[in-house]
């Protein structure tokens, strides 16, 4: 058992986890955060996609103890005060959400591209969302939101 601090969302929780316990675990089953999603647990389909310090990573491939010291921002810490982004209401706006199953990855990754360079072109949309799986829309409302929000800043 390891104990770790880890800011999640902004707040500091303190934890005792196992060494095999996966950051996607500690989210959705110690820390009650489901917006994390479990599709693959390897690595393939993006919808457990968190930032870790600021940079997306599959969080079913990285140690709970990997957080340790870290900062972890969930679908969950987009909003603030209780008010939808520009990017999730762009979502909405678009009908960029069907079953919502990849929706958190999605936006993860969307926030992050949107973080590093404000104004992408659609094939650094495209990168930046190579690592989401979509089963339903297609894609090209997901890439339009993306697009309407870099066209706002």
């Amino acid at each position: 058992m390891h104990t770790i601090t880890v800011t999640i969302n902004g707040n500091p929780e303190y934890l005792v986890v196992p060494g095999h316990l996966t950051l996607l675990q500690m989210l959705r089953d110690k820390l009650a955060l489901t917006g994390t999603k479990n599709g693959c647990e390897a690595g393939e389909c993006g919808a457990c996609t968190v930032l870790l310090d600021g940079e997306p990573v599959n969080a079913c491939l990285v140690l709970a103890v990997e957080a340790d010291g870290r900062a972890v921002t969930t679908v969950e810490g987009l909003a603030q005060d209780g008010q939808l982004t520009a990017l999730q209401q762009a979502f909405i706006d678009h009908n960029a959400v069907q079953c919502g199953f990849c929706t958190p990855g999605m936006l993860i990754s969307a926030h992050a591209l949107l973080q590093r360079s404000p104004h992408p072109t659609g094939d650094q949309i495209k990168e930046a969302l190579l690592g989401n799986l979509c089963r339903c829309t297609g894609y090209v409302r997901i890439i339009d939101a993306i697009h309407d929000v870099a066209s706002r800043c």
